[in-house]
């Protein structure tokens, strides 16, 4: 594989060209207690734009606001060049319950704040960030709808959501003739596989391209972290680091850190950082569009841009593969165990070319 962040791709099922990485806007602005001044976070922006990317992500909500108001500034004479998302969702004003989710009033009054803090006039992906199961399909897929014929979003797309529900609302916007999704946002990465069970087949049939966030596992992949990590004190989550929220996330663990151990090998065996490789490994997925970097210093995306340049062996994907397997569950290894292959095609052979 060797590719350059100009050599685009088409976002699902669309014409849209976007970069082969992401640039991810969440590192833009240190109100969470981390991330990247207004300095460095301009550095990140224009090194990733000079060497040809597009594509960049962020949400309403992303460092209080701070994201969507430096991302605007730093686009605003490059604007027409670059693919720009957003997302709404998340609870703008605590204590303000209609401030958050998934209904009509949410999302316009979402998009209007976030036109403003990127000084634009039009968004050019929209996702819902987060589902949050009680507003209705036909409300969301409608006010979204409304937006694209109002100009003020281009393209619509979802994250974080049940794969049944993605795919009834992409059969509900086909059958009323509605903006379609393009794109789905999920966690994907050689620890976090179990996209793979429903939500990237179902992404592949129903024309969404996947765009995969914490490629590297919030920096496990990276081998970071070690087995001290496992038995040092607990800290608090909010104290500020990335290894306490791990640990309360409950992703520091023998078997990620055992998946950790094999990039590292596979990283020096091909002279590349377990980075370079954790990143590499998304994009081997034909499903994968374009993952987002979550660089916070201009080292680190200097580094992930490189990943673009990893060409694995056979056998080094197998490794990886077998070390992170997930048991995917009913009905997908029933289906494939060789007892079902024999009882329902018998010794036909069929060669599938979709």
């Amino acid at each position: 594989m060797s590719l350059t962040l100009d050599t685009y791709r088409l976002l699902g099922r669309s014409g849209l060209r976007v970069s082969p990485l992401a640039l991810g806007a969440a590192t833009f602005g240190t109100d969470w207690g981390w991330g990247a001044g207004q300095d460095e976070a301009r550095q990140l922006f224009d090194v990733y734009v000079e060497r040809g990317g597009n594509f960049i992500d962020t949400a309403n909500t992303y460092t209080n606001g701070t994201s969507e108001r430096l991302l605007g500034e730093f686009a605003r004479d490059k604007r027409e060049s670059l693919v720009l998302a957003t997302k709404y969702t998340t609870l703008r004003r605590p204590g303000d319950p209609n401030s958050g989710g998934s209904h009509r009033k949410s999302l316009f009054a979402s998009v209007e704040a976030s036109l403003r803090q990127l000084n634009t006039d039009y968004i050019d992906l929209l996702y819902l960030h987060v589902w949050d199961f009680t507003t209705p399909v036909e409300e969301i897929l409608r006010g979204m709808d409304d937006l694209v014929r109002q100009g003020k979003v281009l393209y619509v797309a979802i994250c974080n959501a049940p794969a049944w529900q993605v795919s009834r609302m992409q059969a509900v916007a086909d059958l009323r003739g509605w903006s379609p999704l393009v794109a789905l946002q999920i966690e994907y990465n050689l620890i976090e596989r179990t996209g793979e069970r429903d939500l990237i087949p179902m992404a592949q049939e129903m024309g969404l391209g996947v765009v995969p966030y914490s490629p590297l596992a919030g920096g496990i992949l990276t081998g970071k972290y070690s087995r001290d990590d496992l038995t040092a004190p607990h800290v608090a989550s909010d104290d500020g680091t990335r290894r306490s929220f791990n640990l309360a996330l409950g992703t520091l663990t023998e078997r990620n850190l055992a998946i950790a151990d094999a990039v590292q090998e596979v990283a020096t065996e091909l002279g590349r950082t377990p980075a370079q490789v954790g990143l590499a490994w998304t994009l081997q997925n034909p499903s994968v569009t374009t993952p987002i970097i979550g660089a916070r210093t201009l080292a680190q995306l200097e580094d992930n841009l490189g990943a673009l340049q990893v060409d694995f062996t056979a056998a080094q994907l197998a490794r990886l593969h077998e070390v992170s397997a997930t048991v995917l569950g009913f009905p997908h290894d029933m289906l494939a165990s060789d007892h079902i292959r024999k009882v329902a095609t018998g010794d036909l052979k069929l060669e599938d070319r979709r």
